[in-house]
C-alpha cells in the first residue's frame, strides 16, 4: 500500500463521516428523531432528570400527570423520597411575568380555639 492509496482511504473515510454528521445535524434540526426517542403528544410519564449517587444507586425525577416524584432506585428496591405538584413550564415571553402581588400560602398549622 503506497501513500496515494492511503490518501484515498483517508479521504473516503472523512467524506463518509462528514455525510453522516450532516445527516445527523439535519435530522436533529428538522426534529426527525422525536419518534425514535418515543416522544409523543399526550404522554403522561416522563423522566425529567437522573443522577447517579454511587455505582448501584440512582436518583430520578419522574413527572406523571402533573406531579413530580423523586425516586431513589437501587439494590434493595425503589424508594419514593418526595412527591409534589410539578412546577409550571416557563412562559416563552422575553420579559418577566407580571406579578399580581405577594404570594402567600395559608398556614397549615393546628387551628386555635377561642
Amino acid at each position: 500500500m503506497d501513500l496515494v492509496d492511503f490518501g484515498r482511504y483517508a479521504a473516503g473515510l472523512l467524506i463518509t463521516l462528514g455525510l453522516l454528521a450532516g445527516l445527523g445535524w439535519g435530522a436533529k434540526r428538522l426534529d426527525l428523531l422525536s419518534s425514535l426517542r418515543g416522544e409523543r403528544a399526550g404522554r403522561r410519564l416522563a423522566v425529567v432528570e437522573t443522577l447517579p449517587v454511587d455505582a448501584r444507586r440512582r436518583l430520578a425525577v419522574l413527572r406523571w400527570d402533573g406531579r413530580e416524584h423523586l425516586v431513589l432506585m437501587g439494590m434493595a428496591g425503589d424508594v419514593l423520597l418526595e412527591s409534589r405538584e410539578a412546577a409550571p413550564a416557563p412562559a416563552a415571553s422575553s420579559g418577566p411575568a407580571p406579578s399580581s402581588g405577594p404570594e402567600t400560602e395559608p398556614a397549615s398549622g393546628p387551628a386555635e380555639s377561642a
